[in-house]
Formats: C-alpha cells, sequence, structure tokens
C-alpha cells in the first residue's frame, strides 16, 4: 500500500514507523528539514521538506498514485486542505485527518466533511478520544486500560498483578481447569518492559502488567481473579481545563450523573470558561500543586484523580499529591514515553498516552481484510484486532488447532450471533464469527492473510 503522511512528529512518526515497518510505501511530508532528516534516518520511508497542502508538494509525494493520505501536521487548516488537494487533483481513495479545535467538531457542522464539501473520509481528534480512552479506564476500576471490542460485547482489560493476586505462580493452562466457565484469556504478559504473548506453561507473577479479553459480563469476576476488586469512582478531581479535561467533565457528566466532579484550572480565564459550560462540576481556580487547594478539594476523601494538563511534570507531581494525601486511584496525561518506567515505580495508577490513542484510531483504517477494530500496544508493539470471518476466507470451517496458528498469535474470543465463545483447539470458525485477536507487531501481516477472501471468490 502506498501511504503519504503528511506531519513528522510524535504522530506522524510512529504511524510510519509501523506501517514501514509492515512493507508499505511511505512518503512522509514536514515543512521542518530536522524533522524530515531525523524520520529518514531512522525509517525507512522517504521524507519530502515541504507545506503539505501544496499541490506541487503532494504531487512530488507521488499523490496521483497514493491508496491514502494521512494529515497529522500540528495545523488543522493544513490537514483539512490537504485532504481537499489530494480529492479534488489526485483523486486519492481514503483520507484521514486530525483535527483538535472542537469548533470544527460541532455536530451542528458535521455536513462541512462530507464528499461535497471537504472530503474527508476519516476526522480523528485526539482530544476527544484521549477523554473517552479515560472514561474507559474509570468504568473498570484497577484497569490499566480498556478496551471494548464487537460491539461492546468483549473487553480487552490492562492490570497490574500485586502480591495478593489469587493466580500468581501458577501455570496460565491451569486457569482453565480451575475455572472451567469463565470466559477469559491471558493474552499478553509485560515484565521487566517486554511485552510478550504467553504460552499454556507460563506463570503469572507479582509486578507483572497483563492483558486479557473477556466477556464483557464477565469482567468483574475476572478482575477479582487477578487480585483487583477496586470500587467505581464517585468522587473525582479533573486537573486542567482544556480540551481534554473539559471534555470529560461534560462527558462525565451526562453519562455518569451520581460522580461529583472538581475541575482544578490555574488560568483563570480557562476557568471562567469552564464553570459556564459544566452545569454540575465545581470549578476550583488555582494551582494543582498547591497543597491547600488540593486540601479544599477533598482530596483525601477522593477515589480518584485525572491530570491532564498540558505539562507532563506537572501532571505527575500532582497525581503524586493526590496519592500522598490519601487519593485512592490517579491517571496521569504524559506525552513523554521515557518517563513510562519511573511513573510505574512512583506509584501513579495509570498513564495515558495521546500518541498511542491516536495512532491506534487511525490504524483501523490502514488494515486490509476484514478487519473492523484495531488497537495498538506499547508503541506498536503488538496489536488486539478484530476481524470478521467471511464464508470466503480461509480459516472459515477449520477448527483452531487445524489452522496451525503461529507463536505471536492468540485468538482470544469469537463473538457468534451475539453470544461469545470462549476459544478451545476444536473451536470451529464459522462465517461470520467476529474473532479478536491478540498479535506482536511482525504477526499482523499474517492475521490479515488469515481474514483475506480467497481468490476463487472472484
Amino acid at each position: 500500500m502506498k501511504i503519504i503522511i503528511c506531519g513528522a512528529g510524535m504522530v506522524g512518526s510512529n504511524i510510519a514507523k509501523q506501517l514501514a515497518r509492515e512493507g508499505n510505501d511511505v512518503t512522509v511530508i514536514d515543512r521542518t528539514p530536522e524533522l524530515i532528516q531525523r524520520i529518514s534516518d531512522s525509517i525507512d520511508v522517504k521524507g519530502l521538506v515541504g507545506m503539505a497542502s501544496y499541490p506541487d508538494t503532494l504531487e512530488r509525494a507521488g499523490a496521483q498514485d497514493c491508496d491514502m493520505l494521512i494529515a497529522v501536521t500540528f495545523a488543522d487548516e493544513v490537514n483539512m486542505v490537504a485532504c481537499q488537494v489530494a480529492h479534488s487533483l489526485f483523486h486519492v481513495p481514503t483520507k484521514i485527518a486530525r483535527v483538535r479545535a472542537q469548533a470544527y467538531l460541532n455536530p451542528e457542522w458535521s455536513d462541512l466533511f462530507s464528499t461535497d464539501h471537504l472530503p474527508i473520509d476519516v476526522i480523528i481528534s485526539p482530544e476527544v478520544e484521549v477523554a473517552r480512552a479515560i472514561m474507559r479506564r474509570l468504568e473498570v476500576p484497577g484497569a490499566l486500560d480498556m478496551i471494548p471490542f464487537a460491539d461492546g460485547r468483549v473487553r480487552t482489560i490492562g492490570v497490574r498483578l500485586g502480591e495478593d493476586c489469587p493466580v500468581v505462580h501458577t501455570p496460565l493452562r491451569q486457569l482453565t481447569d480451575l475455572f472451567p466457565d469463565l470466559k477469559a484469556v491471558v493474552c499478553g504478559i509485560v515484565r521487566n518492559d517486554k511485552l510478550v504473548v504467553p504460552h499454556g506453561d507460563d506463570q503469572l507473577f507479582p509486578g507483572d502488567e497483563i492483558y486479557f479479553i473477556a466477556d464483557t459480563q464477565q469482567v468483574q469476576r475476572a478482575m477479582g481473579l487477578f487480585g483487583h476488586e477496586e470500587k467505581e469512582a464517585r468522587r473525582l478531581i479533573i486537573v486542567g481545563a482544556g480540551n481534554i479535561g473539559l471534555f470529560l467533565a461534560r462527558q462525565m457528566e451526562q453519562t455518569h450523573p451520581g460522580v461529583r466532579i472538581k475541575l482544578i484550572e490555574r488560568d483563570l480565564a480557562h476557568a471562567e470558561a469552564a464553570a459556564d459550560r459544566l452545569h454540575h462540576s465545581v470549578v476550583l481556580h488555582g494551582d494543582a500543586l498547591d497543597r491547600e487547594l488540593l486540601d479544599e478539594a477533598n482530596i483525601s476523601g477522593t477515589e480518584a484523580i485525572v491530570a491532564l494538563t498540558n505539562d507532563d511534570q506537572v501532571n505527575i507531581l500532582a497525581s503524586l499529591l493526590a496519592k500522598r494525601a490519601g487519593c485512592q486511584r490517579a491517571v496521569a496525561l504524559v506525552n513523554n514515553e521515557d518517563y513510562r518506567g519511573l511513573i510505574t515505580s512512583l506509584g501513579i495508577d495509570v498513564v495515558v498516552n495521546p500518541r498511542g490513542t491516536t495512532v491506534s484510531t487511525i490504524l483501523q483504517y490502514v488494515r486490509r481484510g476484514r478487519i473492523r477494530q484495531v488497537y495498538s500496544l506499547r508503541d506498536g508493539t503488538a496489536e488486539i484486532i478484530e476481524a470478521e470471518a467471511l464464508k470466503t476466507s480461509g480459516l472459515v470451517g477449520k477448527n483452531l488447532r487445524e489452522m496451525d496458528i503461529p507463536d505471536g498469535i492468540i485468538v482470544g474470543a469469537i463473538v457468534r450471533g451475539g453470544e461469545v465463545v470462549l476459544p478451545r483447539g476444536d473451536t470451529v470458525i464459522e462465517a461470520g464469527d467476529r474473532v479478536i485477536m491478540f498479535a506482536m507487531s511482525e504477526m499482523v501481516r499474517h492475521v490479515e492473510k488469515m481474514f483475506a477472501v480467497r481468490l476463487e471468490y472472484f
């Protein structure tokens, strides 16, 4: 696939890295020569210095025979115009744009991005995606990550195991015997900062971070099995009234009216604007690093704090102060991936990376075959993929044992007619099944081939 990426920032370079690793023909455009030089030196892509929305720049990048354009520059307007030019002059089939300004995303103006106006196939709003990712984590107390699949029937959960976890030092193969009716499969283990796909003889150890795929109706039971029985937060403090913090507060007001929210904002104008737009939340003007302000917000009686300012250090310190003062759970927005190991050791419960969230959203539109949803883990080290098995796919009619699934891929769940099926070796894939799989990055192409349509179908 030939793909043009407009923007060589964190998101653009990360997408380019993953797509190039899979053998795609990738060209990256950016106005900054240093960024283009850096990405050209580190990744097998073509780098081009220029304005991404200029027709001559897109022509030099090969837009005339391009399959997809992904516009993720820092300027919304450049992203939108690049998609317009790619459509009008070069007939690029698929155009994806990152749009951050909420003014463009008002449902009242949704017709703006239609084919007759600004022909953008997919709009990505990082702020909205991050806020939704945080809400998902809050819905499952104790989860490091939570991603719904198959219209919410299946969830993938990330958790950290403690010393009190009931199943540590137990081979995974025995979990099936001990809990035969539990529809949950451990599909990934992070140990010593390395993510691996486990085998049946592998054991879980305290300090491991694991990912498991489970029937949504059994998530609470599975969380208890892995040592997490925390209660859902009823009192919440949000730090930062920017796009993410304000969107999160408004969504929580609408979907969780029983949760009491306090929003802390350092900038007076932003605090006043937030107070005007929120109906049930309390907005406090001040510094989240001020212990007196945290006491005024009753931090010791708060179940969760979510730090969402533009400053990683402020988010980390505010979370640590809150935990020290008695707050039960801390969620911090952190852009710098180098902080990951440090933050975990300090005791912050959940770290949200905007780059990873945005990349996951974009990837599901890049994947071939009947791929319905994709979620990228740990900077693209692995992916969770939901795919639909068509009657013309080569895997239909075979049981999982016959498919000889290679190392690096685990089938976590199958949804058939609305029912979640726990996969076994003798489970036969049927047409229409939605299969949720965990795959290491180097095995993603193999997954795509598994769900590809056979040539004789045509």
